[in-house]
């Protein structure tokens, strides 16, 4: 894509120092609100506490932001307003990788994934969260659903597919692959891989870090969506953002109905990255 000024949307967001955190965790503890130790807090709890809090509010600092933004609306291909509901955690979950894998079916996938063939079965979220509790919080399962000339990889608390090695794999033999993945309590992930090699990598929160083989590979597009990747911008919506990012890359507008169960998938017993 070719390259264009960038005039990023700034916008002005509270920051929620460790002690105003704890002070929201308390209180929305104390209100029956089910706020967990550690993670991130939920929009309405903190939007309860300042309401409850007004002198709370006044005093909390500031932090400027980025809006990811469509340069170029009503083209018919993906905004990150299209993934605003990622953040429903009924969804995908508060941890969760997509892989977006071309040219692919659903059972090479998996078979890519480290997934035997005998292994291979319907999946439903009650699979999952079984699996969860015998894993200790970290599964071992991807679904997958054909979209058209992709397929998307689910990992509902799992992180395989946007490992190098997974990507690597998954793109081999000129394909393309890219992983989306949501850490709460680590980093997020955005990778991009083509024929083999990643070429770009980085966390959607900072674009302006970039890695891989060509790390400026997707920089037409970042600018697309309104942000400078020359720039050390923070992203304020940088999930929805980095989602419509693949689905600008890979043509496929992925939704929640897609991700209703069951699906295809299958318990990873060869993994490519430990």
């Amino acid at each position: 894509m070719p390259d264009r000024e960038v005039s990023p949307l700034r916008v002005s967001h509270l920051l929620i120092s460790s002690e105003l955190s704890r002070r929201i965790r308390e209180w929305g503890k104390a209100q029956g609100l089910g706020v967990s130790e550690r993670g991130r807090i939920a929009s309405q709890v903190i939007d309860a506490f300042f309401v409850a809090h007004p002198d709370a509010l006044a005093a909390a600092d500031r932090i400027e932001l980025v809006r990811a933004v469509v340069r170029e609306p009503g083209d018919g291909r993906a905004t990150p307003d299209d993934y605003a509901w990622q953040d429903d955690f009924g969804t995908l979950g508060p941890s969760y990788t997509l892989t977006f894998v071309q040219a692919l079916d659903e059972g090479e996938v998996l078979h890519r994934f480290g997934v035997a063939p005998q292994d291979v079965e319907p999946l439903t979220d009650g699979d999952v969260y079984e699996r969860l509790e015998v894993t200790g919080g970290q599964s071992d399962l991807v679904m997958v659903v054909g979209l058209g000339e992709w397929t998307v990889a689910v990992e509902k608390s799992g992180w395989q597919g946007v490992h190098p090695e997974t990507l690597r794999e998954l793109s081999r033999d000129g394909g393309q692959a890219m992983a989306v993945s949501r850490q709460d309590y680590a980093r997020h992930r955005f990778a991009y891989a083509a024929d083999g090699q990643v070429l770009t990598s980085f966390n959607p929160e900072f674009p302006g870090n970039r890695e891989g083989v060509d790390p400026g590979h997707l920089d037409g597009h970042l600018r697309a969506l309104g942000i400078d990747p020359a720039a050390d911008d923070q992203i304020d919506n940088h999930l929805p953002a980095a989602l419509a990012l693949a689905s600008r890359i890979s043509g496929v507008m992925l939704t929640p109905a897609h991700l209703e169960g069951p699906l295809l998938g299958g318990r990873i017993t060869t993994p490519l990255a430990i």
